[in-house]
């Protein structure tokens, strides 16, 4: 993980690989943020006009390189975009300042310390410009660089392995020794070294990461962190009556878990349930998905990674909330024990469902997790899945759908969503779409009509959330993997998506605004 610290030191005196300061898109050209003050003095106050002989327009996303004037100790200056000229001088938007440090982490991964003199006016500043650093800075390179056995002994192969993530990043022009700075710091730091560990999950090949290796990894951090951890097998799974669960998962030789990850706090007055769906990998089962679409399916467990990792820093960050995460994980494969289309599974709620297709699996773990954390009677339910294809096509790969019981916490989830930064729509649960999962055998069918089908998911999921409870669903099927090049602070693979969603919702509820 990449190191974090605040500086006192002005840009121009700090030893650093690089400085990264801020640009925007003025009407006549490049314009300098706040927080580039001493950098531009280095250049005699001809920044600007550097920059923009060099091409540089200040757009958000654009980087530009230059060798660093004589008068700094940081022999390269990073100019980064940050979009158009704020109306007010200081008022950068604080997703702007998110991108554009992890632009400028991405572009120094190999370097061993960079000094970010972005703006940094305010705490909100501050920490935005901490997480975009950070995760800017994420690199999944567990599986490369091993040893070459073909390589003669001797050889010094000039491939040491993949460049490593940028080391450290300082923060600067921040107040170091201001408490609220510091807290915000430690806050993003937290915050960041769980989604990291999100997406380390979500990366993970599903060879190494399946449901018993998942429980594992989520009950040894329970050990640290002072998180109660049960796990319930296939045994306990059978007596407790989770026919989803055990339906999804009876197909494979790694058999299914269901993980209850339990965070309180003795100050506590209202309690979240965060439920994510695991589906460690997703063949499709008997409805075998077609070729080009299984090689990503080892993201199909992102929900579950989301919710672990909100848990885990709900407990560093001592949040006065009761947090429950359960991890509904199992594997979905065809074989000759695996649930056939046409079967019907009787699920922990007491209700029968028709499966008609053996690949709309998710909710059929989440309806058991759903029953499951309705149980223990909490204020609200957040769970988190990549549910359906059809939420991808109605709102492409960087938003998430929101769906819910009540329209107020669905916007407050969407404000909430907003404020840190992820993208999200509220969709509705039309009501005329629940005639379509009648079955004629069972009290449901899993699937329901063609057309907004991301809905009918979210309609199933209602079924089985307790009476009186405040519930939502959010359907990151878009932005939990992502497949194209690098943007932002957002890298090629796992995302973490709905993680800072999550663990600001559990703030707001700690602080009395549960929405």
């Amino acid at each position: 993980m990449t190191a974090l610290t605040l500086s006192t030191a002005g840009a121009a005196t700090l030893r650093a690989d690089a400085l990264v300061v801020g640009v925007a898109k003025g009407v006549k050209g490049p314009v300098l943020a706040p927080g580039s003050e001493a950098v531009d003095k280095a250049f005699d106050g001809k920044l600007a006009a550097v920059l923009a002989t060099l091409g540089a327009t200040g757009a958000e996303g654009e980087l530009t390189k230059l060798p660093a004037a004589s008068g700094l100790k940081a022999p390269v200056v990073v100019a980064v975009g940050l979009g158009p000229v704020p109306d007010k001088e200081d008022a950068y938007d604080a997703e702007a300042l998110r991108r554009a440090a992890g632009t400028a982490a991405r572009a120094l991964s190999g370097s061993k310390k960079a000094g970010f003199a972005l703006p940094a006016g305010s705490v909100e500043d501050a920490a935005a410009v901490a997480e975009g650093a950070l995760l800017g800075s994420y690199a999944f390179t567990a599986y490369q660089g091993g040893e070459n056995k073909l390589a003669p002994k001797d050889a010094k192969s000039k491939d040491s392995g993949p460049k490593q993530p940028l080391a450290e990043v300082t923060l600067l022009g921040g107040k170091a020794r201001d408490k609220a700075y510091k807290a915000a710091v430690e806050r993003a730091l937290a915050l960041v070294e769980e989604i990291n560990r999100a997406r380390d999950l979500i990366n993970t090949p599903p060879n190494d990461l399946y449901p018993e290796s998942f429980a594992a990894v989520a009950t040894a951090a329970g050990k640290e962190h002072g998180i109660k951890v049960q796990v319930l097998d296939e045994k306990a799974l059978v007596k407790g009556g989770y026919g989803g669960i055990l339906g999804v998962g009876q197909g494979s030789a790694n058999g299914p878990r269901l993980v209850k990850l339990a965070y309180t706090h003795p100050k506590a007055e209202k309690t979240l349930a965060f439920v994510g769906k695991g589906i460690t990998y997703d063949s499709g089962g008997i409805s075998l998905k077609p070729a080009g679409h299984n090689e990503t399916m080892k993201c199909d467990m992102s929900g579950a990674a989301a919710v672990f990792a909100a848990v885990v820093t709900a407990a560093r960050l001592g949040l006065k909330v009761n947090v429950t995460g359960w991890l509904a994980l199992a594997e979905n494969m065809p074989s000759g024990n695996a649930t056939r289309p046409g079967d019907v599974l009787r699920m922990y709620s007491g209700k029968t469902v028709e499966v008609l297709n053996t690949d709309a699996e998710g909710r059929l773990v989440l309806g058991d997790a759903l029953t499951r954390a309705s149980e223990e009677k909490p204020d609200a339910i957040v769970d988190v899945a990549t549910l359906t294809g059809a939420m991808v096509l109605a709102l492409g790969n960087r938003t998430f759908g929101i769906m819910a019981n009540d329209d107020a916490f669905r916007t407050s989830i969407h404000e909430i969503a907003d404020e840190v930064g992820e993208a999200s729509w509220p969709m509705p649960l039309p009501a005329d779409l629940r005639k379509g999962m009648d079955s004629p055998t069972a009290d449901i069918a899993n699937m329901g009509e063609r057309m907004g089908g991301g809905l009918v998911a979210g309609l199933f999921l209602k079924e089985f959330v307790g009476e009186g409870i405040a519930w939502a669903h959010l359907d990151i099927a878009g932005p939990a993997f992502h497949e194209g090049a690098p943007y932002g602070y957002t890298p090629k693979g796992g995302t973490g998506s709905a993680v800072r969603t999550l663990v600001r919702l559990a703030e707001r509820t700690a602080d009395g605004d549960l929405g």
